[in-house]
Order: C-alpha cells, then sequence, then structure tokens
C-alpha cells in the first residue's frame, strides 16, 4: 500500500523539484495533492512521466486530515500557519523551511548522516530539512568524522541563485541579457547585480558581522553531526544558474592520509568522488545539475 503525500508550495521551484523526484524514483504514492497559495488555485501542474496533470488546491482551504505526509516548500511564514495544523492533524510535515531547523523538538535530518535521530519526530510530528550548503557538507563530513574525528571545519560557498528562488535565477538572466545588449538593470532580488560578478552576502547580517546564511552552517552542522566541531563559513552568491559548491578546510583530531580520505569517500553513501588532476578532470555546477550524489574533489 502506497502513501497519500501532499506538496505545499507546489508551484514554485522547490515544489517542482520534489514532484520531479517524486516521479523519478518512483516513490510509493497513491495519491498526490498539490497545494499552493489562494492566486495559483484551479491551475493544473504536471506529474510523473505520463504527463498526469495535478490541480492545484488552494491551502487555506486544505483538509490534512487523512494523508501520510505533506512535504513543504513554501517559506517559513507558511510553514508557520500551517505546519502545525498539518501536524496535529496526523500528516507528518517534512519542511524545507528554515523555520523548526534549531527547534530542540523537531529533527534536522538528512539521511547519509543522522537518520538514527528521525524518531524524535513524535515529539511535533516534523521533520526539518537543513539549508542547502550544510546538507551537502555533512553528508561528505560524516564519514571522514566517523574515521578521524574531525574538530575544525573552514567553508567557503559558491551558491547558484538557485537558492534565491525563481526571482533570483530571473534576475540573473535578464541583468545578463540587458548587460549584453547595453541596457540598465538594477538589482532587484540581490544587494548587489549578480550577472559577471560574486556577492558575498546570502540572508541578512547578524550583530557579529556574520550573515544568517553563515550562521545556518554552523549552527545546524553542529546540531547535525557534532556540536563539538568548530565552524567557519563564508557564503557567495556567484553567477551560476544551478549548482552550490563549497571548498572545504578540515583539521581532524586523529592522523588521516590523503588517500585514506579517498577511499572512505569513494564508499561514502550519497558521494560520489570525483578526482582526475588534469585538465578537465574536475566537476563543475553544469556537469552536476541533476545528479544526486554530492560530487567530491579531495586535495591533501
Amino acid at each position: 500500500m502506497g502513501y497519500r503525500i501532499v506538496v505545499v508550495g507546489a508551484t514554485g521551484n522547490v515544489g517542482r523539484e520534489i514532484l520531479n523526484i517524486l516521479a523519478e524514483r518512483e516513490f510509493p504514492a497513491d495519491e498526490v495533492a498539490v497545494v499552493a497559495s489562494p492566486s495559483s488555485t484551479g491551475d493544473e501542474i504536471e506529474y510523473g512521466e505520463t504527463g498526469q496533470m495535478l490541480r492545484i488546491r488552494n491551502i487555506e482551504h486544505f483538509d490534512f486530515a487523512g494523508w501520510d505526509m505533506a512535504l513543504f516548500a513554501a517559506g517559513s511564514e507558511v510553514s508557520k500557519l500551517y505546519a502545525p495544523k498539518s501536524a496535529a492533524a496526523g500528516c507528518t510535515v517534512i519542511d524545507n523551511s528554515s523555520l523548526y531547523r534549531m527547534d530542540p523538538d523537531v529533527p534536522l535530518i538528512v539521511p547519509e548522516v543522522n537518520a538514527h535521530a528521525i524518531d524524535g519526530y513524535r515529539r511535533r510530528n516534523i521533520i526539518a530539512n537543513p539549508n542547502c550548503s550544510t546538507a551537502q557538507m555533512v553528508v561528505a563530513l560524516k564519514p571522514l568524522h566517523d574515521f578521524a574525528r574531525i574538530k575544525r571545519v573552514v567553508v567557503s560557498t559558491y551558491q547558484s541563485v538557485s537558492g534565491a528562488g525563481k526571482a533570483g535565477m530571473d534576475e540573473l538572466f535578464e541583468q545578463s541579457r540587458n548587460i549584453f545588449v547595453g541596457d540598465q538593470s538594477e538589482p532587484v532580488k540581490f544587494t548587489k547585480q549578480i550577472a559577471f560578478n560574486v556577492i558575498p552576502h546570502i540572508d541578512v547580517f547578524l550583530d557579529d558581522g556574520s550573515t544568517k546564511e553563515e550562521w545556518k552552517m554552523v549552527v545546524e552542522t553542529k546540531k547535525i553531526l557534532d556540536p563539538k566541531i568548530k565552524v567557519t563559513a563564508t557564503c557567495v552568491r556567484v553567477p551560476v544558474f544551478v549548482g552550490h559548491s563549497e571548498s572545504i578546510n578540515i583539521e581532524f583530531e586523529n592522523e588521516i592520509s590523503a588517500k585514506k580520505a579517498q577511499s572512505i569517500l569513494r564508499e561514502a553513501p550519497g558521494v560520489m568522488l570525483v578526482d582526475k588532476r588534469e585538465d578537465g578532470g574536475y566537476v563543475t555546477p553544469v556537469e552536476a545539475v541533476g545528479e544526486y550524489a554530492y560530487l567530491c574533489q579531495p586535495r591533501p
């Protein structure tokens, strides 16, 4: 018997990708409901290889009772209003926003890293999904931490505009086109021009001078992997449409050779090791689009 699944925020980039993954991986869903804001109610969205069209339902009137799980991809404000209603109705919430990530009663889960912690969802009937940059990092850190114990991580991210949603992707496209034809284009979604530029600013600045995106990487890594690990993060938005990249420097408690690290990562779940030290023997975001593994290129 399959599951009855709700996708909240189905009209957004993340919601559409969730639907694609459910179909591609042949998730055992007997029924899928697509839910969004009132402005999208009645529209249709395609699901699966057969081209099944699903009609968008209004989040304001949707009854979560009788559904097995709801995948929320509509931002913190929507999750704040409707995730508790879903959970109270017996429909387990898997929330993609930042709202519940640091809630002590909500597990923050990356399956390859801390699947054992999922039992904690029973306290609130909610499971949190970590920040995208944190998720890809901890998948690579976990097997290395198990072997040699990580003391400190220094990470710099190169994050695509897809992390800012459709508006971010549209802004990169529009600015690039305008620059080529000589038209002016003022930033709207980002604080600076993103086309042919990099912006060391994601989310808001905090009192200590770091950005919230950098703070997320610190606290989420501690919650998911080990509270003793020290993390320093610098998060940068780059003019790439899809595909986040990271440069990670790791300090270990115990000795580990580069060869051993390569061997560990080669066998790690969710990781694809690429280490050809030659022209073009590396992976870039363009090649990574559509891949489900986290691609690692280790250096001693």
